[in-house]
């Protein structure tokens, strides 16, 4: 698949002449940048119109960042804004924490609409499904009615699992892109996990546990509307629920089965993201908060009240915290010395966010990305926030999950799934 990109990620331009000349042509009078060249397709030469970008106003200078590096910061430096080891922010798009950079053109919208483009190759917009020079889509996996709330890979499966709000979990053969099965739940799956070999599958009032080995099959009741996220440490499975408990089971081996072992109470609205980092279990809610548990007491240590709308998506990454919400922020969160934690770094964007999710790239470098509710994905470096492209959508997408080899997988409000493919931009 080509890779479409207008040169204002990563520093590259897949063209960078002006034309026909640096002085006097032209270029130098028509003042307008070429709609065929912004497109990658320009094929005339000597060309009348600029092929760059026209220069921008002077920026006011930054602050400046300290030693160069991609270094994470340590949360025993402690409090708010970090002081000058804090390397949050400090690339294009980050500094000051607002996303200041020009955004890329989107691609034709009859294109992401699966309609036929009347102006076929005349036409000035990418005909593509995302404008970065780090990834490529390579299959979509088209069955789901409707839209995709959950993706997950158990070990030592070659199936790809998919839940949609069509009530059903389609089976995808990894060698060959094609649905295996498909499984009807009868309800809405409001999202899925797999730990090892089993497979979690949350729908209203339950959740469903397959083990893949063994095709043994539990249906776990306690919760009260829908299981909005799951997650699993310390031998325990916690269920985030509609009425804005989080259930736990824990795993017997006596009776190979999962057994109720505590309700998580606190949240005033429904909770809609559980992470895991260390000894600790995070929640996300409607409630407009994050808490904090010990996985040890079960017990909750902190309430962070820092998002002023949903909190949509957590995200553990080395030592921090991360958390996007439909108030246009994502908030990284560190660790002070007296253990509680701060905000050290917010960036804002220009949409509400609603899933985080972060993986290594070709080159093993950290890359966040964010869903937002314009239909498109972000990616960010980190801890630089520096833009590295973005993924467009015909409707949110709200499940990521990473697979191997540098594979992803995303699934939007159509239930139209994506294979992508991490490759090394410097070689396109």
């Amino acid at each position: 698949m080509d890779i479409e990109t207008d040169g204002r990620f990563g520093n590259k331009r897949v063209h960078n002449r002006l034309g026909p000349g640096s002085g006097g042509g032209p270029s130098s009078t028509t003042g307008k940048v070429c709609n065929f060249w912004r497109a990658g397709r320009c094929n005339r030469f000597p060309c009348p119109y600029l092929h760059s970008e026209l220069p921008e106003a002077a920026a006011p200078p930054k602050r400046p960042s300290g030693p160069g590096g991609n270094v994470w910061r340590n949360p025993s430096t402690g409090g708010r804004g970090g002081g000058g080891h804090n390397r949050w922010g400090r690339g294009p798009g980050g500094g000051s924490g607002v996303a200041n950079h020009k955004p890329p053109e989107r691609p034709c919208k009859y294109f992401l609409a699966g309609t036929d483009c009347s102006y076929g190759e005349r036409c000035r917009y990418p005909h593509s499904y995302c404008i970065s020079d780090s990834i490529t889509m390579l299959t979509p996996l088209k069955g789901h009615e409707k839209g995709v709330t959950g993706i997950a890979l158990p070990a030592g499966s070659d199936k790809l699992y998919s839940g949609s709000k069509d009530g059903t979990v389609r089976m995808w053969d990894c060698q060959t892109g094609q649905c295996a099965g498909v499984i009807t739940m009868g309800r809405e799956v409001g999202c899925m996990i797999s730990e090892g070999p089993w497979l979690f599958i949350g729908i209203p009032d339950a959740v469903k546990v397959w083990n893949m080995q063994t095709a043994a099959e539990m249906n776990l009741t306690g919760p009260t509307g829908q299981v909005y996220a799951l997650a699993v440490a310390s031998e325990l499975l916690f269920a985030a629920t509609q009425d804005g408990r989080i259930l736990a089971w824990r795993f017997s081996a006596t009776t190979n089965c999962f057994e109720p072992a505590a309700s998580l109470d606190g949240h005033k609205l429904a909770v809609v993201s559980l992470i895991v980092g260390g000894m600790r279990l995070y929640s996300a809610s409607m409630d407009k908060t994050i808490r904090v548990w010990d996985l040890a007491t079960l017990q909750c240590i902190q309430t962070l009240s820092d998002h002023t709308d949903v909190v949509m998506s957590l995200l553990c990454w080395d030592q921090f915290l991360l958390s996007c919400s439909l108030d246009q922020t994502i908030k990284v969160w560190a660790a002070t010395e007296s253990g509680n934690l701060e905000v050290t770094y917010t960036h804002r964007e220009e949409q509400g966010a609603l899933s985080l999710s972060g993986m290594p790239d070709a080159q093993s470098k950290p890359v966040l990305l964010c869903s937002l509710n314009d239909n498109t994905v972000r990616l960010y470096d980190l801890p630089s926030f520096s833009d590295r492209g973005r993924i467009f959508s015909k409707q949110e997408i709200r499940a990521i999950q990473m697979g191997p080899g540098g594979l992803f997988f995303t699934g939007d409000g159509t239930g139209e799934l994506k294979v992508w493919q991490w490759i090394d931009g410097a070689q396109t």
